[in-house]
């Protein structure tokens, strides 16, 4: 997720938060098969589904409970954590406060389900027999997703539907159990195995959709549309819906790539951004694996999200902010869709290479204005910021890039550490390797991890299978003892 910089804004999150303060072939286990099969009603605000789940048992452990998310439930008016942080409630509730939840209304295919975890927001579904190492099971989930008025992953905005994260999904798989967790305001609270998808939409005609994978069909049925879309391996599945999108699309590189956009006055120059950034990040990096990339043009408090092939920018950047967030959010489809990691407990990952590939790729396009140089010594100016304002506030600043979301004081402190102490470190390291062995590095890094869920000392890994002693380097960053 893109966060555009704003120190104004960090005090004033910090100010909030100081007052309560004193996830081809090469699956990782558990990702399955999903079925969806939904309908987008309007007057009702809801999404109406059903999802079945083809689940085989990839671990050495016997299984009796599946896990999933249902990370609408974050948005109802009892949530014990909110979606959304106190600085970005404001551009995210447009109209005022607004809910939204998941009602599950049936499972078919096991012995029983409840709602468990420790904000309700977990559906354990018990098995009628365990499952072995190597035994599948299929189940039918009924679900109704009812959305809140708010720009936000999951919404109703002014102008569009964002279906993101709006079904039952396997909690991932980690250290052979399920990784179960709250949706944090501060960052992306999300962990996920790839899986193969089959997604079928019913909409009012007048709805164009922007998808996760490709539409393998539309039909239009008297008031109604039908869109059957597809897509292998991914480690989710989101879509964007508007009946006021106008759409460019063009190929690269064989691929299919897609924007749409409601409020651009210049559509022809952001999409070029969109389609020099994946030409860019497929040739530095490595061969993007899916057919389909889309660029939706959305009502988002932030600056933008990331999904599987898709990814939401928010529809009241100026052109310059506009440029810098399709370039990060693009470079995530490489880091995080492809190449995954824990995003709850090393957030530094994704993000930090996200947008350091966006520091390389306009230091390759200087027409769009940024440099390398100015980027990289903004960071390093908003991170000192930071240092300063934490370090005179609290007595102390907490400079660990390695920690849980649930860490983070505030999105200020977030967006300091995971963005732009994780820019300057990778240019550092950069410049200390040199760019030939920094840059095969990463591409070995994706290669060797493409549909994985990679540990930070993979990555490490990948620079010192290049004879390079990075170890000590990245501990410095990590633990918080490099001195900037």
């Amino acid at each position: 997720m893109k966060k555009i910089p704003c120190l104004l804004l960090g005090l004033v999150s910090l100010a909030f938060s100081l007052s309560g303060f004193i996830g081809c072939n090469k699956k990782q286990n558990g990702g399955g098969r999903y079925e969806i099969t939904a309908e987008y009603i309007p007057e009702n605000k809801t999404l109406a589904g059903a999802v079945k789940v083809t689940f085989e048992n990839g671990t050495e452990n016997e299984i009796s409970i599946l896990k999933f998310q249902t990370h609408p439930n974050a948005y109802r008016e009892d949530a014990l954590y909110s979606p959304i942080s106190t600085a970005y409630a404001g551009a995210a509730y447009y109209q005022g406060e607004s809910y939204g939840e998941m009602v599950i209304s049936s499972v078919n295919g096991a012995k029983n389900w409840e709602m468990m975890g420790e904000d309700e927001n977990i559906l354990y579904v018990y098995l009628e027999r365990s499952l072995f190492p190597g035994d599948k099971v299929v189940l039918d989930i009924g679900f109704i997703t009812k959305l809140a008025n708010v720009n936000h992953r999951t919404g109703i905005t002014k102008h569009t539907v964002n279906l993101g994260n709006f079904y039952p999904i396997l909690c991932g798989i980690k250290h052979d159990g399920f990784y179960e967790t709250v949706y944090y305001s501060d960052g992306d609270p999300f962990y996920s195995d790839c899986a193969d998808y089959t997604v079928r939409l019913t909409l009012p005609k007048e709805y164009v959709v922007a998808s996760t994978g490709k539409i393998v069909e539309e039909r239009t049925l008297e008031s109604k549309k039908v869109y059957t879309m597809s897509a292998m391996n991914t480690r989710d599945f989101a879509l964007v819906l508007s009946d006021q999108y106008n759409v460019k699309t063009e190929q690269v590189n064989g691929k299919t790539l897609s924007y749409y956009y409601h409020n651009d006055k210049t559509p022809t120059e952001s999409f070029a951004v969109a389609k020099e950034s994946f030409a860019y990040y497929e040739k530095t990096f490595g061969e993007y694996p899916y057919e389909t990339y889309a660029i939706a043009q959305t009502g988002f408090c932030m600056g933008g999200m990331e999904y599987p092939a898709l990814v939401m920018v928010s529809d009241t950047l100026k052109k310059e902010e506009l440029a810098r967030v399709i370039a990060h959010e693009t470079a995530h489809q490489w880091w995080y869709a492809v190449v995954g990691s824990d995003q709850i407990e090393n957030a530094w990952q994704d993000e930090g290479l996200a947008e350091y590939s966006t520091v390389t790729f306009f230091e390759n396009y200087e027409k769009y204005g940024f440099t390398r140089e100015d980027i990289v010594t903004q960071s390093i100016k908003e991170y000192r910021s930071y240092y300063d304002v934490y370090g005179s506030v609290l007595g102390r600043t907490d400079t660990r890039m390695t920690r849980h979301l649930k860490e983070y004081i505030s999105d200020y402190e977030y967006r300091c550490i995971s963005y732009d102490k994780s820019l300057v470190m990778f240019d550092t390291l950069r410049k200390s390797v040199g760019d030939k062995k920094f840059f095969l590095s990463l591409k070995k890094y994706y290669t060797d991890n493409t549909f994985k869920i990679a540990k930070p000392e993979t990555l490490i890994g990948s620079f010192e299978k290049n004879g390079l002693d990075v170890a000590g380097f990245f501990d410095s960053f990590l633990n918080g003892k490099a001195v900037l």
